[in-house]
């Protein structure tokens, strides 16, 4: 088994290799090459920063015809991280709205900037720091996992899906209920960062490692 994490530029890569490596015995790969994210038995779509940036990146790279064709065919498991997540939507409010890669119907919102608690507090954007996570469906990679188990977050941008059936968790940040894993057939994508999220985020990529889909 290889599993390969897309490097278009963007994203946590090393970070989230070694989290993987650390829950298998699997051979863990950064990679750019066509060929050996078509070998792969596994694919990790990560992303960081604006949007608009990942999209030019993965147009630059010219990996964008790869990621939809693979997304597709549905041919082998994919778990996208951060705006690894929100790439996966329709569009983007982000930098005065961003054409996504359309594989889950749904948009990708700004926080309110005027956030406020169940006590009226401000709550600050981005997001940032520990949050639980509602499993909202269930799903082979919530598997040994708590349901409202914490996990860790930074974004200032939330998914919000069309479609109820990909949703299987969310979390609340003030009055936004945040679509925070979302899937479909061998595609699992989450807002948060499994890598920095200690035991749970770990068990979650042990479980993808795993996942038959």
């Amino acid at each position: 088994m290889t599993i390969a994490v897309i490097d278009y530029g963007m994203g946590n890569l090393h970070s989230v290799a070694k989290a993987l490596e650390h829950v298998t015995h699997e051979h863990v790969i950064i990679t750019r090459d066509p060929r050996c994210i078509r070998g792969a038995t596994r694919l990790v779509l990560p992303g960081q920063g604006a949007i608009r940036d990942c999209m030019g990146e993965l147009e630059k790279t010219e990996l964008r015809g790869l990621v939809l064709e693979l997304l597709a065919s549905q041919s082998k498991p994919l778990l996208g991280i951060c705006v690894g997540q929100q790439m996966l939507l329709d569009h983007s409010e982000e930098n005065g709205g961003i054409a996504c890669l359309g594989f889950l119907p749904g948009e990708v919102k700004h926080f309110p900037t005027d956030m406020r608690d169940a006590n009226e507090q401000r709550l600050k954007v981005p997001h940032m720091g520990w949050n639980l996570v509602h499993q909202h469906h269930d799903h082979p990679l919530w598997n040994g996992i708590d349901q409202d188990e914490h996990f860790y977050f930074v974004h200032s941008y939330y998914a919000e899906a069309s479609d109820d059936a990909t949703v299987f968790g969310t979390t609340e940040y003030g009055r936004v209920n945040a679509h925070v894993a979302i899937g479909r057939d061998a595609t699992f994508a989450v807002q948060f960062h499994p890598e920095k999220s200690s035991r749970a985020g770990l068990k979650l990529l042990e479980n993808f490692i795993n996942w038959t889909p």
